[in-house]
């Protein structure tokens, strides 16, 4: 209960009941009471209180008799509180002062009124008249507390210690070992060190008993080892909990660095392995544009599956760079490799991938220029292999310049695809920087044997329609000259026609006097040089429409009634030509002579003795009169004039007059000679 007698030594009271008493719970119980004071508390003995006042007198015997086994030396006294007047008798019979040397101690039969004879009054508790608060239900569940705590505390104790001194011995797998074994408590540490906490701040305040107001006696105080041995197992756990938080930080770091280490080594075994692989096997970049799309198909099909492990990777670079702000010193060296190892093969591959998509799209674009090319190879072909049936010369040109330009964009697709295959041709070169020591040499052969092919098809391509295009390019060119010529050719008729209808219709005057109608000569003769050279460029015009339709292996067009029209032209020209000379030249005659006859003075009669002058004359004007009125017969036998009537009628009457006055010459002539025989 707490209480001492006057030695300050603890004292242990029996109640005994009618009930049969078990003496090996009661002996068991004695050893657990027994073993909590301390040994200084041992040392100044026991007073036991051994309350028969509800229980029979073997009982009691028994029990006094049994201290006698379990703790002789420290039973100092042994007070056995008697009902009143109820063993007078018996106790005659067996007297346990006469037995003191043999039990070891020294038991008094007392009633429970005298029991302060031998203990102060505030040492015993209520049942015997004393004041010593008390209550056995409160002390049985705190030392049941402390009991938990202290089992618990101990094992957890040695649990922690085991746990914490395996991580601080032997080798790092033994050390592995034995957290792996070990790691778990059999109980959670926090509970206990609230549940010690508690204890202690109850015994710290010594109220076990729920006295009012006061401070009660504690039956677990400082002598009894219950508030020291609380607060050294607290310490303790405190100690070993703080190790163990610090075994359970380092085992979590290492075990989230071996997963971090896991996961490292599965992205960077996937990418070096299968990821590679599928790669490696992935060289080809097709022959056409449908082939190289089905192979930027399967490789974006690549692509998505590396995505997954870059995105790991992209997590795992977290965690490790958080690691790395927040870890160890130990730690950062195998992380920092950790980190570096995943960056390089992910870095690696990634480069490998972007190389692969580049290489496929620039194939791609090779096909595909590769394929407008050859479908203007066929189209520019498809016109080559047409034959030409122009309607005229700008027709021609027409069609010569869409040739032209054709060519011209041939030119500049073949150009485009020599750079796209030059560039196809450079990336296919650098294939073998991350090959991991594959041979690509086979395929990528394979590869620039394809590209260059393509490029020398082409350039074959290119070349034949080129001499194609030559030749139709002369053909084209002769053909525009002929379309030339033979326009040239009517335009000489035209123009020709033009002088003949100009020398019918303008070259109608004779001439006033012989002067001018030689003037008018010599302009005639010099007309009649136009008219001959436009004849001359007509005919040679046609003479090379001919050699052009020989060249051509084709008839021409219009040259057929060209060359007669021209011929007849000219004829018809010849023709009123001559009679416009010889009207010409026969007014120079009779101008001449009229001129002649006219200006001979009278006093030179002899002059004149020859009338025939005036006879010859008369019949040169007379035929030159006939002459303007008589039109030009053609070799076809039409008919022109030469300009209107009116004009012709102009032209007579000057005649006519210049021969009155030849008339009238000639009679002043005559006149003369008739009075000369007169007279």
């Amino acid at each position: 209960t707490g209480g001492k007698d006057r030695r300050s030594g603890l004292i242990l009271t029996i109640p005994l009941c009618l009930e049969q008493t078990s003496m090996d719970e009661l002996s068991v119980t004695l050893d657990y009471l027994l073993s909590i004071p301390s040994e200084k508390c041992k040392a100044r003995g026991f007073t036991v209180i051994v309350d028969g006042r509800k229980s029979q007198w073997n009982v009691v015997k028994t029990v006094v008799l049994m201290l006698q086994n379990v703790v002789p030396a420290e039973v100092s006294l042994v007070c056995v509180v008697k009902p009143d007047e109820f063993w007078d008798k018996k106790v005659t019979h067996f007297c346990f002062w006469k037995e003191k040397d043999r039990l070891g101690f020294e038991v008094i039969l007392v009633s429970a009124n005298k029991l302060t004879r031998y203990i102060e009054p505030c040492q015993l508790t209520e049942d015997f008249g004393g004041t010593l608060s008390y209550d056995h239900m409160d002390w049985l569940n705190k030392r049941l507390v402390f009991e938990k705590f202290t089992k618990e505390s101990t094992s957890l104790l040695d649990e922690l210690a085991l746990i914490n001194n395996g991580s601080d011995k032997g080798t790092q797998q033994e050390r592995e070992r034995s957290i792996d074994l070990n790691f778990l408590p059999s109980v959670d540490p926090e509970t206990v060190l609230q549940t010690g906490h508690e204890l202690l701040s109850e015994l710290q305040q010594r109220r076990f008993n729920g006295s009012d107001g006061g401070v009660s006696w504690s039956p677990m105080d400082d002598e009894l080892l219950a508030q020291p041995q609380v607060m050294k197992l607290l310490d303790s756990l405190r100690e070993q909990y703080t190790r163990y938080q610090e075994v359970c930080r380092q085992r979590s770091k290492r075990t989230q660095l071996e997963e971090i280490q896991q996961k490292v080594m599965q992205v960077v075994n996937w990418l070096e392995g299968p990821g590679s692989e599928q790669l490696r096997t992935q060289w080809g970049i097709g022959d056409s544009i449908r082939a190289s799309q089905a192979l930027q198909q399967k490789h974006e099909e690549i692509e998505s599956q590396h995505s997954e492990w870059f995105a790991v990777y992209v997590e795992l670079n977290q965690q490790i760079a958080a690691l790395l702000n927040a870890g160890d010193e130990e730690d950062l060296v195998e992380l920092k490799a950790l980190q570096q190892q995943l960056s390089d093969v992910c870095y690696r591959q990634a480069s490998q991938l972007e190389f692969r998509q580049n290489l496929l799209q620039a194939a791609l674009e090779f096909h595909s220029v590769a394929q407008d090319l050859s479908q203007q190879l066929d189209g520019l072909l498809g016109m080559l292999c047409v034959d030409v049936a122009p309607a005229d010369g700008a027709s021609i040109q027409q069609t010569l310049k869409l040739l032209e330009e054709k060519l011209k964009s041939v030119d500049s697709g073949l150009q485009g695809l020599r750079e796209k295959g030059q560039s196809l041709l450079d990336q296919i070169s650098n294939q073998a920087s991350w090959a991991y020591g594959k041979d690509v040499t086979i395929e990528n052969k394979e590869n620039v044997d394809h590209i260059q092919g393509v490029m020398e098809d082409m350039q074959l391509r290119k070349q034949r329609c080129e001499d194609m295009v030559d030749v139709r390019r002369l053909k084209m060119l002769q053909m525009v000259q002929l379309f030339k010529c033979e326009e040239d050719a009517a335009q000489a008729v035209e123009w020709l026609s033009e002088l003949l209808d100009a020398l019918l219709k303008t070259h109608i005057r004779l001439g006033d006097d012989a002067q001018e109608t030689k003037v008018l000569l010599e302009k005639h003769r010099k007309f009649v040089d136009v008219a001959q050279s436009t004849y001359d460029y007509g005919r040679q015009l046609l003479q090379a429409t001919v050699v052009l339709c020989q060249s051509l292996r084709c008839t021409s067009r219009s040259s057929g009634d060209t060359l007669p029209r021209l011929n007849r032209v000219w004829k018809q020209f010849t023709v009123t030509s001559e009679e416009r000379v010889h009207r010409l030249e026969t007014a120079v005659a009779f101008h001449s002579t009229a001129e002649k006859i006219l200006q001979e003075c009278p006093e030179q009669p002899d002059t004149f003795n020859d009338m025939d002058q005036f006879d010859e004359i008369e019949a040169v004007g007379k035929s030159l009169l006939d002459r303007l009125t008589v039109p030009v017969v053609y070799p076809d036998g039409s008919e022109q004039y030469f300009g209107s009537p009116s004009d012709m009628a102009s032209a007579a009457e000057h005649i006519r007059e210049k021969m009155k006055l030849v008339s009238l010459k000639k009679q002043q002539l005559r006149q003369p000679e008739a009075t000369t025989p007169d007279s």
